[in-house]
């Protein structure tokens, strides 16, 4: 072997060395990350039990007509989030579109809210209904099923969501 091409080897195995390095590094880094999530979600006293954890506390026959209700409400309520899902995506393509058209971009989102209200309204007013059969302990158990995204809210790791609705409309 010549000299030159012992020197080549040795650069490549240095280089791969040190993106090997990088990965193991990258790895560690990101499982003590993932560590510590899990670590801080088993952290007793948390008092942020999820509305599906309370419920457990039911009687079998109870969270079974609870769990086949609220199923039910999701299903008729579908179609207006599909709606809304589509209105959305076809106000993604008009806003995209040359020329724009700011009418149509506005309508299509309001055609989506205005759908994605009825779900909404349908799912709370189902499960409303529902509460009216329980026994005061029984509602306390699936009345947080009312928190519009759960116990933590939606969005970054504020809980503050990324689309605000208290920004002026755009003209």
């Amino acid at each position: 072997m010549t000299a030159r091409a012992m020197k080549i080897g040795l650069i490549v195995l240095a280089v791969i060395n040190v993106f090997a390095l990088a990965a193991v590094a990258t790895m560690a880094v990101s499982l003590n990350r993932i560590e510590n999530r899990v670590e801080e979600q088993r952290r007793p006293g948390r008092g942020d039990r999820g509305p599906w954890e309370a419920m457990a506390a039911l009687s079998p026959e109870t969270r079974d007509r609870v769990k086949t209700t609220l199923r039910e409400s999701a299903l008729a309520a579908r179609p207006d989030f599909e709606e809304a899902r589509t209105a959305r995506k076809a106000a993604l393509s008009r806003a995209l579109e040359t020329p724009y058209d700011g009418a149509a971009v506005r309508a299509l989102l309001a055609s989506s809210r205005e759908a994605e209200m009825r779900g909404r309204s349908r799912i709370e007013d189902d499960t409303t209904a529902l509460l009216d059969t329980l026994t005061v302990e029984e509602r306390a158990a699936v009345a947080p099923l009312l928190s519009r995204h759960g116990p933590r809210g939606r969005g970054g790791r504020d809980g503050r969501r990324g689309d605000r609705d208290d920004r002026p409309p755009a003209n």
